[in-house]
């Protein structure tokens, strides 16, 4: 049979490809189990794993733990429950039907309680399902009697086992339960959440070393030439004429000192040439580099945030013409401190969107130019400096003349030679003083900028980073909400087909990212995705009904569905991949091409220490029903519809519990 008429395709389901957008790990202890814990809690993170929907890893854990001596019809029944979850008979080994039946012996060692009769209940639905005609009102009584706890749990993990007549009584239930929670704990504002990209930690640009070694060492000989030359000046002054001279000497005092007390605080503070008043711009490190991959997003970033982070009464267009020099040099600040990080843009979006809302609040409480107001020197300052300059050089000059007027040829050449070694040494000195002064204020207000700036980007981060935890789904959240999107899935086809439970052999699904999507996960846990695509396959008499969908998690809605169908003898081959992107199916009809299908990307090599990666990517297979559905479509492609007769629940032996 060919693909039915009218269906609608899309690049996700044959032939595609995809890329990924962004991915994150989440820092998490939940599944960490240190070498020397103990049985309880193996158990407990066993449980966990089981809640998360990793139930091939939680079967690990739970035996480990049993195997250590703790052991009750709780750890039991989760212990059945992960061997069965996610897995039909034909998925289970001899030796775990072994392992199952001699649990079931053992049923009635326990005492009486809510666990014990769960585990029996269990048992029972297992007894009926591998007995042909078996009455099931008994079963599904007991069952309908449990704890909602331990009866939800049943309905969830045995999904794939039950099966026929059993599965069309309970599926109102279980489509009950998936509706009224698929979109619980406000899913559709928490889900972006879980796929943000781990902030990284916030960075400022620190203070510049100091460039006044050189002006240091060359001061004290400098200052010692001017010392010397202008006491050779007063003491010449003084024998020419003692009155004038200390009249002379005390207006150059004092216009000295002025000039010193103001003078630094104009030149002393003033940027160095070529930096304007309260600019920081890093130079490039490599010119070629200076507007690489990762500065264009950064700007790109920069204008976004920016333009809708603006104040009231400012269009997008004006706000950005008003902010240019600033976002310049704030980007060129961001682009220089995690250039070296090999990150991507993402993960400082919450410090560039940070510095936007800052620059939106200065403007508004007015303190937007506050730095360069701050740079500004006083005209009252410029005019007192220059003024006892003036004064200092007629002193001077008035100081010369008097020591010339003795009339002696070699006094006045000493008094000339003395006013001509002070200006250079005055000068100088000067000059060498005012450049360390204002290093040492520089250095004091970049360290003063960096440390206010950092510690704000540091509140800003613990704001950013508490809201993500608290926001960020939980792994049962997410996994409760895929598997509630599945319910739903199944039960649009079922409708679309006209068919009941009662009609199907078997069934599998097998969940896989679509394109442009996202990924997160937790330590030890496996990938979630943004977008998925799901492929059911309906085994029935007449032969297999495809139906796959592209499913976005954040509001579960469905688009690009395709439906195909065919008989048992047309599935000539099954043949899976594995490349250097991931892992893919392909499908092989007599009457058509072969079709290739992602069922799981590549990892990225994001792991923890203590993390294996050929455990991770067996969590990963196992999550997404690949393991299952693989051996399904094998087995059938091998020996077609025969291998579902030889392996359906009529051929798993009944499970006896002794009273």
């Amino acid at each position: 049979m060919s693909p039915t008429e009218g269906a609608t395709y899309s690049s996700a389901a044959y032939n595609s490809t995809i890329g990924i957008q962004a991915e994150t790990v989440h820092d998490s202890n939940i599944y960490i189990v240190h070498p020397d814990a103990s049985p309880q809690e193996r158990y407990r993170v066993g449980v966990q794993l089981l809640e998360d929907g990793v139930p091939s890893r939680a079967r690990e854990m739970i035996t480990d733990a049993i195997s250590r001596g703790h052991d009750s019809a709780e750890v039991r029944f989760h212990w059945v429950l992960a061997m069965l979850s996610a897995r039909t008979h034909h998925d289970l080994s001899t030796e775990e039907v072994q392992r199952l039946r001699y649990t079931s012996s053992l049923v009635r060692t326990y005492p009486e309680d809510e666990w014990k009769e769960a585990l029996r209940v269990t048992f029972d639905l297992l007894a009926v399902l591998s007995t042909t005609g078996s009455e099931t009102g008994p079963v599904l009584k007991q069952l309908q009697g449990l704890p909602p706890r331990q009866h939800d749990a049943i309905l969830r993990h045995l999904d794939l086992m039950l099966t026929g007549g059993l599965k069309d009584d309970l599926w109102a239930e279980t489509l009950e339960r998936a509706h009224a929670e698929r979109f619980g704990n406000d899913r559709g504002r928490r889900v972006w959440a879980y796929f943000a990209p781990t902030p990284m930690a916030p960075r400022a640009l620190a203070p510049r070393p100091s460039t006044a070694d050189a002006a240091k060492a060359a001061l004290p000989v400098r200052a010692a030439l001017f010392v010397v030359s202008s006491a050779l000046l007063w003491v010449l002054a003084l024998v020419a004429d003692p009155g004038r001279a200390i009249v002379e000497l005390s207006m150059a005092l004092g216009a000295g000192l002025t000039a010193a007390r103001f003078g630094v605080r104009w030149w002393g503070r003033m940027p160095k040439p070529g930096l304007g008043a309260g600019a920081r711009v890093p130079q490039p490190r490599d010119p070629a580099s200076a507007e690489d991959g990762f500065t264009k997003r950064v700007r790109h970033s920069f204008d976004h945030y920016f333009s809708v982070r603006r104040p009231r009464g400012f269009t997008s267009d004006a706000w950005l013409a008003h902010t240019a020099q600033i976002r310049s040099s704030l980007a060129a600040e961001i682009a220089d401190l995690y250039r070296e990080s090999r990150i991507g843009v993402e993960r400082v979006d919450w410090l560039i969107r940070y510095l936007a809302e800052n620059a939106r609040d200065r403007y508004n409480n007015g303190t937007l130019s506050d730095q360069h107001r701050q740079d500004q020197t006083p005209g009252r300052t410029k005019a007192l400096t220059i003024a006892a300059l003036t004064v200092l050089g007629a002193a001077a000059l008035s100081a010369f003349g008097t020591a010339a007027s003795a009339g002696a040829q070699p006094q006045a050449l000493w008094a000339f030679l003395a006013v001509l070694g002070a200006a250079w040494s005055g000068h100088a000195t000067a000059y060498r003083w005012l450049e360390v002064r204002r290093e040492e204020h520089r250095l004091d207000r970049e360290a003063q900028e960096y440390t206010e700036k950092l510690t704000a980007r540091q509140i800003a981060y613990q704001r950013w980073q508490s809201f993500l935890d608290a926001t960020r789904p939980s792994e049962l959240e997410m996994e409760t909400w895929l598997a509630c999107d599945k319910s739903t899935f199944v039960d649009a086809a079922l409708r679309h087909h006209r068919l009941t439970w009662r009609d199907l052999i078997t069934h599998t699904i097998l969940v896989a990212p679509a394109p442009s999507y996202k990924r997160g996960r937790v330590r030890g846990g496996p990938w979630r995705y943004s977008h998925y695509v799901f492929r059911l396959f309906l085994f029935t008499q007449d032969g297999i009904r495809e139906v796959s969908a592209e499913f976005n998690f954040s509001d579960a809605t469905r688009r690009n569905e395709q439906r195909s169908n065919y008989r048992f003898d047309a599935l000539t081959s099954v043949q899976v991949t594995e490349n250097d992107i991931g892992y893919d199916l392909e499908l092989v009809l007599t009457n058509g091409p072969a079709r290739k299908m992602r069922v799981k990307d590549a990892d990225a090599h994001q792991l923890a220490p203590t993390e294996n990666a050929q455990e991770i990517t067996e969590i990963n297979l196992s999550s997404a029903g690949t393991t299952h559905t693989f051996r399904l479509l094998e087995g059938i492609a091998a020996d077609g519809k025969n291998w579902l007769e030889r392996h359906g629940p009529d051929s798993l032996a009944p499970f006896q519990i002794a009273v």
